[in-house]
C-alpha cells in the first residue's frame, strides 16, 4: 500500500474572517497541509472576468503543488471551473476534465484520472450547491462518475454544502460507492473557521481508496485565511497496477 495526505479546502476567494483579501495568506495555509493532492474551492471571482485570486507561480514555489491544467475554464483569467481548482504533487495526470452539475445554480467539478507514484486514482473535486435538491442530482451524478470509470480507486473531495446525516442527506446517493476505514466514514465539522459546527467539507474514498486519520486544520492562521477549515485525510492506495492499464 502507498500512502498520500489529501485535503479539501474552501478558500474564500482568499477573503478571510478579517474581510481582508490575502492571497499569500492562503498559499501559507495550503503550505502547512503538506498534502500530496488538494481540491480547493472558490478559486476564481464569481463575476467579471472570473479572475483568480492566487499566484501559481508563488502557489508552486511555496507549496510544491501544481494546478491540473484545464481547457474549459469560465473565463480566460479563471484559475479552474466554477471555483474548483485542483493542486497535485508529482502526479502524472492522464487526463482532466470539467464537468457541470445539474441544479438550478451554476455549478461545477473536476475529473481527474492520475498516477501517483505509478498508482492509478481517479479523483473527483466539486462544490455542490445551496439547494438540497441540486444536491441530490448532484450527488447522482457523480455516483455515475465513479461508475464510469475504470476501476480504479477513486477520491471524492470537496465543499459539498450538506451538513445533515442519515436519510434527508442529499448525499444518500454516493453511499453506496463508500469504501472507507476507521474515522473516514464519519464526518467532520468545518464552518464556520472561528467555531466549527457544520461539516460542510468532506472526502470521500470509493474503490478501495482507503482513508484514514480525517481531521481539520485548526491553525491560528487558518482561522483567519477563509471561513472553512481546510480537512485533511490519510489515503491509502492498494499496488494494483496490472489491473488498471
Amino acid at each position: 500500500m502507498s500512502e498520500f495526505i489529501v485535503s479539501s479546502y474552501n478558500i474564500h476567494k482568499a477573503v478571510g474572517t478579517d474581510l481582508r483579501r490575502d492571497p499569500a495568506r492562503t498559499v501559507q495555509v495550503i503550505s502547512e497541509l503538506g498534502a500530496d493532492i488538494v481540491a480547493l474551492q472558490e478559486v476564481d471571482r464569481r463575476f467579471g472576468d472570473r479572475k483568480g485570486v492566487l499566484d501559481d507561480e508563488f502557489l508552486r514555489r511555496e507549496t510544491g503543488l501544481a494546478p491540473v491544467a484545464l481547457t474549459d475554464r469560465l473565463g480566460a483569467r479563471a484559475h479552474g471551473w466554477h471555483g474548483n481548482l485542483l493542486l497535485l504533487r508529482g502526479a502524472d495526470v492522464e487526463q482532466a476534465r470539467a464537468v457541470t452539475l445539474p441544479g438550478l445554480e451554476p455549478r461545477g467539478a473536476i475529473v481527474a484520472d492520475i498516477r501517483l507514484n505509478g498508482e492509478p486514482l481517479r479523483i473527483i473535486a466539486a462544490h455542490l450547491g445551496l439547494l438540497h435538491q441540486s444536491r441530490l442530482l448532484q450527488a447522482r451524478f457523480l455516483s455515475r462518475e465513479i461508475e464510469s470509470g475504470d476501476g480504479r480507486p477513486t477520491l471524492v473531495m470537496g465543499d459539498f454544502n450538506e451538513w445533515r446525516l442519515g436519510a434527508g442527506c442529499s448525499l444518500m446517493p454516493l453511499r453506496r460507492e463508500l469504501r472507507a476505514v476507521k474515522r473516514s466514514a464519519q464526518t467532520i465539522a468545518s464552518f464556520p473557521s472561528q467555531m466549527p459546527v457544520l461539516p460542510l467539507d468532506r472526502i470521500i474514498g470509493c474503490r478501495k481508496a482507503e482513508l484514514t486519520d480525517l481531521r481539520i486544520h485548526d491553525s491560528p492562521l487558518a482561522r483567519k485565511a477563509s471561513d472553512h477549515l481546510p480537512i485533511t485525510a490519510a489515503l491509502s492506495l492498494p499496488r494494483i497496477q496490472s489491473a488498471v492499464m
